[in-house]
């Protein structure tokens, strides 16, 4: 998706280690585009299937904003992506805080 950003590239195992819970999760989503090491369209077709594979309704909460909620996720075990709203009806105020912490462990 366009953000009108730029961003260095960075390169992260596809599947992690939880640091506190030693629980193997998969770390892919939208960002993944390649995996290194392997051709381009094999390596496209993987992510798409492992990301198929993680989002379904049964693995999925999808939640209803109130005005004055705060939600926080721990990007190391889960997967999340902004649904669409209209801007003309809907206000929205996004802070985002990232957490300093050790590099993904494969």
């Amino acid at each position: 998706k366009e953000t009108g950003k730029t961003y260095p590239r960075a390169s992260h195992p596809v599947v992690r280690t939880h640091p506190e819970t030693r629980r193997k999760c998969l770390y892919l989503g939208d960002h993944a585009e390649y995996i290194v090491g392997m051709p381009y369209d094999e390596g496209r077709a993987l992510i798409e299937e492992l990301n198929a594979l993680a989002i379904h309704p049964d693995l999925t909460y999808r939640h209803k904003w109130q005005p004055g909620q705060f939600i926080v996720w721990d990007n190391r075990c889960l997967q999340h992506r902004v649904t669409s709203y209209d801007p003309a009806t809907q206000r929205r105020v996004i802070r985002r805080c990232t957490v300093l912490g050790e590099a993904p462990q494969p």
